[in-house]
């Protein structure tokens, strides 16, 4: 039979019931994303298997972390844990692939001082990000080596010997660099100019695209951070639709790219769906 008119109070109360709804999964998954962001980032454990390793090289422990963006809302506590966390792994070497701070050195240099406690058998380096160029990016190079002990790679390498074996360890500016800082434009081929003959080639990178400058240049590994995997939930499906580089393990080459989601998070404090983390590397033979 024909329908009659539709019940405006019912309509009404259906309508209020939905935006309730919508409401309160909002709130929710905020809920969740504040307290996936307070977390402690776990440890991702992955093995690469590069061509022609030698044995002395089998094993190699390199602990990378990336994208602290020490700043307002994280600060030294945070980095006491981070800072803790990758010790305990034991690692060979230690990357940190850029974004370190949203700030001045005069404003945050307490909050990074515990990550000079980092320790590894042969060091830690580091890159700039695009978020240093934004905080005063000279500045912050020569804190991170002077104050942090860091070896900084700004399109420089640096060898280090492993149980016999050479490693070069190279790094790269961030690419919006040269916008900021002229004699700063990133580089690759620069990074690498001189370098004597090494059984591993390694290459810091904030930026994942990099690699298709470097492609080609002889590196094994490029480690990478700067996408965050998305950070929050639209965003993470998002950028793995759009992004030729989102996280983890990629091929560009003959070159392995590996691209952390950020050892903390940027902006408000939420990660939903992208999960924070240090990464171990392990190293193996193919």
């Amino acid at each position: 039979r024909p329908l009659g008119p539709a019940d405006p109070g019912r309509r009404a109360f259906l309508q209020r019931a939905l935006s309730l709804g919508v409401v309160g999964l909002s709130g929710l998954l905020g809920g969740v994303a504040y307290v996936q962001a307070q977390r402690l980032a776990s440890v991702r454990r992955i093995t690469i298997p590069i061509d022609g390793l030698p044995e002395a090289l089998v094993g190699l422990k390199i602990a990378q972390i990336s994208d602290l963006h020490v700043g307002p809302t994280i600060r030294d506590p945070e980095m006491s844990r981070v800072v803790a966390a990758v010790n305990e792994l034991a690692p060979d070497l230690i990357a940190v692939t850029g974004d370190l701070v949203d700030g001045t050195v005069d404003r945050l240099q307490r909050f990074v001082a515990p990550l000079a406690g980092l320790r590894a058998r042969h060091g830690t380096f580091f890159v700039t990000g695009n978020h240093e160029y934004f905080s005063g990016a000279l500045p912050w190079c020569e804190h991170c080596r002077d104050a942090l002990g860091w070896t900084v790679l700004s399109n420089e390498h640096a060898v280090v010997e492993h149980e016999g074996a050479k490693i070069l360890v190279a790094g790269v500016t961030d690419l919006t660099a040269a916008r900021f800082v002229d004699e700063h434009a990133s580089d690759p081929a620069k990074a690498i100019a001189g370098a004597p003959p090494t059984d591993l080639r390694l290459l810091l990178a904030h930026q994942p695209k990099s690699a298709l400058a470097a492609d080609g240049l002889g590196f094994h590994l490029q480690l990478s951070g700067h996408t965050h995997g998305g950070q929050y939930f639209p965003f993470t499906l998002l950028l793995k639709a759009a992004l030729r580089f989102y996280t983890g393990l990629q091929r560009v080459g003959a070159m392995w790219v590996y691209i952390n989601a950020g050892t903390t998070y940027w902006g408000p404090p939420f990660r939903l769906g992208a999960d924070q983390e240090i990464t171990l590397i392990e190293l193996a033979r193919a």
